[in-house]
C-alpha cells in the first residue's frame, strides 16, 4: 500500500486551511459529537431532500436556538451540512457521521476513552508512561483495570475493541480450524468473545484463556452463560513477567489485537516464551491491523491515530505497528511465517507462524 511516498498534491491555499483545521480539530470534533448527541444530524438527515430550519431543530431539542445555531453554523464550515435559503442539509461527511458504524465507534471511543488524557501526550511522549490514564485513576497501565474503568468508558472501549475484531470472524475461523485444532491457547482473550466463538463453530475444540485475573473472571463467567464452561477454561498470568511459561500442549496459540499492547522487547519475549511452549505440530496465528498493510489511506490514518491512545492511554510504549516491524520479532524469537493473508475483516493481516527446525 503506497502512502506517504511523495508529497500530497495541495496548493498552498489549501494547505493553509488544512494546518487551521489542525488548529481547531478539538473543537470541531466536539461540535461534530454535539450535532449527534443531540440529535441535530439525525434530525436534518431524515428530513431529506425539504431540509430542516432553525425553528424545526429546536421544537425536537433540549437546545436554545442559540446553541443550535454556534453548532450549525460550525457545521457548515466542517461540511457536515449545508444551507438552501433558511433550511440546513446533511452533507456526504454528516452522512456518514450519522450512518457509518465505524465512525461512531471511533467518535465514541476518543470521547469516552482518549479525549481528556490526551492533554497529556506530550508529558507521556517524554517519560514513556501513559500520563493521560490518570484521568481515570492511579493506574500504570490501563490493561489490569479495564474492569474497574467508568462505565461509559469501558463501554466505549470494548465496543472499539470489538467492532474490528468482530469483524473478521466470519474469514477467520474457517482458516483457523482448516487443521482442526483441538486445543486452542488465546493468549490475552479478553471477555472471551473469540473462544466462544471458537467453542460455537467447533463443537469438539477445548479453548484455553491466558490472561490476566481480571479479564479471566469476565470470560470465563460469559463461557458459562453460553453454557460451554466445560470446554473453555483460565490460565491465570501476567505476560510481562519474564519467568511466565505459556499454557502447554495448545495445537493452535492464538493473539488477536494482542502484540500491538507491548513494547518491541516486551512483543520478542512474549514470542520467544510462546515459541518454547509449541511442539513440531503446534502453530501461532497472530492477527493485528499493520499501518502499511491497509488498502485504503482511511485505515492507515485510523490505525496510525491508534498508536497515539497507546501512547498516552494504554502504557506508554506501544503502538500500532509496521508489518516488517513485526516480522523481525517474529523470526528473532525463533519461528517463521508460513502463511501471510491481508485484507481479513477490516484491515486485519493474519500471520501463520511455526517454529523453525532448529529450535526443536
Amino acid at each position: 500500500m503506497a502512502f506517504y511516498q511523495s508529497p500530497m498534491k495541495i496548493s498552498a491555499f489549501d494547505a493553509k486551511f488544512e494546518a487551521q483545521k489542525i488548529a481547531f480539530a478539538p473543537i470541531s470534533f466536539q461540535v461534530a459529537r454535539c450535532l449527534l448527541k443531540f440529535g441535530i444530524l439525525e434530525q436534518i438527515d431524515t428530513s431529506a431532500e425539504q431540509g430542516c430550519s432553525l425553528d424545526d431543530i429546536e421544537k425536537k431539542t433540549e437546545l436554545s436556538q442559540y446553541a443550535i445555531s454556534v453548532l450549525i453554523d460550525m457545521g457548515l464550515s466542517m461540511g457536515l451540512l449545508w444551507q438552501k435559503e433558511d433550511r440546513y442539509l446533511l452533507d456526504k461527511i454528516g452522512h456518514f457521521l450519522v450512518e457509518d458504524d465505524m465512525a461512531k465507534v471511533n467518535l465514541n471511543f476518543v470521547h469516552d476513552v482518549c479525549y481528556q488524557g490526551m492533554f497529556e501526550l506530550e508529558a507521556s511522549l517524554v517519560e514513556g508512561k501513559p500520563k493521560g490514564l490518570k484521568v481515570f485513576g492511579d493506574w500504570n497501565t490501563i490493561y489490569p483495570t479495564l474492569s474497574e474503568l467508568p462505565d461509559q468508558v469501558k463501554k466505549s472501549w470494548f465496543e472499539f475493541d470489538h467492532y474490528y475484531s468482530d469483524h473478521a470472524f466470519g474469514q477467520l475461523l474457517p482458516l483457523i480450524f482448516q487443521a482442526k485444532p483441538a486445543h486452542i491457547v488465546d493468549v490475552g482473550g479478553n471477555t472471551g468473545k473469540w473462544a466462544l466463538a471458537c467453542t460455537a463453530y467447533d463443537s469438539n475444540v477445548k479453548v484455553t484463556i491466558m490472561d490476566l485475573p481480571g479479564q479471566l473472571k469476565v470470560a470465563l463467567k460469559n463461557a458459562e452463560e453460553k453454557g460451554v464452561a466445560d470446554r473453555v477454561s483460565g490460565f491465570q498470568c501476567d505476560l510481562l513477567k519474564e519467568s511466565q511459561e505459556f499454557c502447554p500442549n495448545g495445537d493452535l496459540y492464538w493473539m488477536s489485537q494482542f502484540l500491538d499492547c507491548f513494547s518491541k522487547e516486551q512483543i520478542l519475549s512474549i514470542l520467544t516464551r510462546t515459541a518454547q511452549s509449541m511442539s513440531a505440530n503446534s502453530e501461532l496465528c497472530i492477527l493485528e491491523t499493520y499501518w502499511d498493510r491497509q488498502p485504503f489511506e482511511a485505515g492507515a490514518y485510523c490505525v496510525n491515530a491508534t498508536s497515539i491512545y497507546f501512547t498516552a492511554m494504554a502504557n506508554g510504549d506501544s503502538r500500532m505497528y509496521h508489518s516488517k516491524e513485526m516480522l523481525t520479532l517474529i523470526s528473532q524469537a525463533g519461528l517463521y511465517v508460513d502463511e501471510d493473508i491481508d485484507e481479513i475483516g477490516l484491515g486485519h493481516t493474519l500471520l501463520r507462524c511455526k517454529r523453525k527446525p532448529t529450535q526443536l
